[in-house]
């Protein structure tokens, strides 16, 4: 099965207010809360796709205890380690005079080593099963820099695949691991090369050192509302993204990371992976506050989406 690891989970608080102003009362009004964090997000999506999917996750205090019967109610297996820190919250708010939205994400608690090292042990046991290991989102203070690394090794051990999804110095520490997808923005990838910034001609020449170092097989590099470029062996593609109304964005990475990876364990090309991931990231745009998406609009949009063989 697909075994998602979130190490730094979240409840998702999301509210609208007419007009964000300094230092008054704003009354909020359409109220949502979800679960969330990277890999949460990708065990959701997963489930409306209609696959299966393990979660592990630290959890701790009356957030963590709310956390796990939510994704007790929506049947989603999961192996909660216990900490003793409560599990954060992080608040979304749309202002609707502008339809601005403002996202509040909190930085999580320490783990303490005892605490990591019960994650991973837990990691450990239950990575036999596992044909895909994603871990996805933050990692809060008391992760080693050598996680990855050992994630890495425990995958290999396993014959996982390995998707990490994450960014500034840990995602340089993913690449330094190893892995089977990435998938950064354009800023992403600039930090990735020690440049302030990178335009789309570049990202051939990037992805490929990467590729050809075995730094990872397959490279998405996130372009927003417009798409996706995707760079695998033998292929380089302009993955364009249908235009749609988009309400809020939250969990589009998530969303886009979930659909390739469903791709993936159904043995689907590096196209079709690649596509139906931007179909899923813009089906979960049409959702406010703290939702994802729906099924029945990621195969509408898939059929939407188009793809562009580029030269290489």
């Amino acid at each position: 099965m697909i075994i998602t690891i979130t190490m730094n989970p979240a409840i998702d608080r999301g509210v609208s207010v007419e007009k964000m102003t300094p230092e008054k009362k704003m009354r909020c009004v359409q109220e949502s809360l979800e679960v969330g964090g990277g890999g949460i997000n990708v065990s959701k999506a997963i489930k409306e796709l209609g696959g299966l999917s393990y979660a592990i996750f630290p959890s701790g205090g009356e957030n963590g205890r709310y956390f796990e019967e939510i994704l007790a109610d929506k049947d989603i297996p999961h192996t909660a380690i216990k900490v003793a820190s409560n599990t954060r919250e992080n608040l979304t708010v749309v202002e609707t005079a502008s339809n601005f939205e403002y996202r509040f994400v909190m930085p999580g608690h320490e783990l303490s080593s005892t605490e990591f090292d019960r994650c991973f042990s837990a990691i450990v046991m239950l990575s036999p099963l596992a044909d895909i290991m994603v871990v996805s989102g933050s990692s809060p203070k008391g992760v080693p820099d050598d996680f990855y690394l050992r994630l890495a090794e425990v995958a290999r051990k396993s014959n996982a695949l390995l998707v990490i999804d994450a960014s500034g110095k840990s995602l340089k520490l993913a690449l330094e691991a190893g892995t089977y997808l990435l998938k950064p923005n354009l800023s992403e990838l600039a930090s990735l090369v020690n440049k302030e910034s990178v335009d789309e001609e570049e990202v051939k020449a990037i992805g490929q050192d990467i590729i050809g170092k075995g730094q990872c097989k397959m490279l998405v590099v996130s372009l927003g509302k417009r798409g996706a470029i995707l760079l695998a062996d033998g292929v380089y593609e302009e993955i364009e993204a249908p235009p749609v109304q988009r309400v809020s964005t939250v969990g589009a990475g998530d969303s886009m990371v979930a659909g390739m990876v469903w791709m993936l364990q159904q043995k689907k090309s590096f196209s079709e992976v690649a596509r139906f991931g931007v179909a899923c990231g813009t089906a979960a745009t049409l959702n406010s506050g703290t939702q994802l998406f729906h099924k029945r609009d990621v195969y509408k949009l898939y059929k939407l989406v188009k793809t562009k063989e580029l030269k290489l």
